[in-house]
């Protein structure tokens, strides 16, 4: 049995993405592939859109329990707006089911335009880095969307620089989502370490010392650390120690 949606806005793209076999059947871009995925990008009406098609996942039981990682995150990208992080603009998604078995599944996801991931920035020492006011807005923007995540008890778990976006206007977009959960208790407070972690394993090496704190201080609305915020800024900075 397969459950596909196309969402309204897109029904001029019915032809590509009106169902889950038409959707299969697109050539594109090859963006990504491993063992139970691939992303495409293709090109129709002068705008771009990115295609994950997942056929597999996993060995075993995992066919048969849990939440398929295709529809963690849409359903992830669907919390993200409507908590009001911005993200790239879902078009369709759905999958097949055999027997209770998985089968296969898709995201199409319209494209962010002009926009680079901030590991791209890091890597090519982008002069945003250098602007110490691009660097405010982003924080800002980051530190709010991150605690919004965190607030609602879910983190992201793979909150890293290549799954953030900006555009040439300093404005942020959250993507790439599939392992994105709600925790609750230590677990949560363990998650949240770990998200902040993974930004800062990149920030470390592009920021001062003073952006990042400044990021914290953000992030917990803050204008002065309390004992707790030093326990916690230890965890995170150590959190990758001999891991690297």
């Amino acid at each position: 049995m397969a459950g596909w949606t196309l969402l309204p806005g897109f029904a001029e793209r019915t032809a590509e993405f009106g169902s889950l076999e038409a959707v299969f059947a697109l050539e594109g871009e090859r963006i990504t592939k491993d063992p139970l995925s691939e992303v495409i990008r293709i090109e129709r009406g002068g705008v771009r859109y990115y295609v994950k098609r997942y056929w597999g996942a996993g060995k075993g039981l995992r066919r048969y329990i849990g939440r398929p990682r295709v529809k963690a995150e849409w359903q992830n990208l669907k919390h993200f707006a409507k908590w009001g992080i911005p993200t790239a603009p879902i078009v369709a998604y759905g999958l097949e089911r055999k027997l209770g078995a998985f089968v296969r599944g898709a995201l199409v996801t319209r494209e962010l335009p002009g926009t680079l991931d901030l590991s791209h920035l890091a890597d090519h020492d982008h002069p945003w880095l250098h602007d110490r006011h691009w660097v405010e807005r982003i924080s800002r923007q980051l530190a709010a969307a991150t605690r919004r995540l965190h607030d609602h008890h879910f983190t992201h778990n793979d909150l890293k620089w290549r799954n953030l976006l900006v555009d040439d206007q300093a404005r942020l977009f959250f993507i790439d989502c599939p392992t994105g959960a709600f925790w609750w208790g230590p677990l949560l407070r363990y998650r949240i370490v770990k998200d902040l972690a993974c930004l800062d394993k990149v920030a470390k090496y592009q920021l001062t010392r003073s952006q990042r704190l400044r990021f914290y201080l953000q992030y917990r609305g803050r204008r002065r650390l309390s004992a707790r915020d030093k326990r916690c800024i230890r965890r995170i900075v150590g959190f990758f120690e001999g891991r690297e």
